[in-house]
């Protein structure tokens, strides 16, 4: 999941490379909603086993409710930090996540 750095606007996509992706999403280099709303924090993120199972939960929590999506969040990342951080900082912190998943 992204949000913007006041956390008013939240993001759930699916990718096979979380890292490519953020850094997509970061440098503003594809036009859509994650540019126009400045959504580059990473809050959130699963993997999943393959790409229908990933497909099928991107759907699933973009039906769920705003709370719901925030307790979420809380569950992995109670500050509400920004998850990629800590990959400038310590390239050895980086994911490595290979495979289908989910960059919500």
């Amino acid at each position: 999941m992204l949000t913007n750095w006041t956390g008013d606007v939240m993001y759930i996509g699916m990718t096979n490379d979380l890292e490519r992706r953020l850094a997509e999403h970061q440098s503003k280099a594809v036009s859509g909603f994650t540019k126009q709303y400045n959504l580059t924090k990473l809050v959130y993120y699963e993997q999943a086993a393959d790409v229908q199972a990933a497909i099928a939960r991107e759907k699933q929590l973009k039906n769920w409710s705003r709370q719901k999506k925030d307790r979420l969040v809380e569950t992995m990342n109670p500050e509400w930090e920004d998850l990629a951080e800590r990959w400038y900082e310590d390239p050895s912190a980086a994911l490595g996540m290979t495979g289908e998943g989910i960059a919500v």
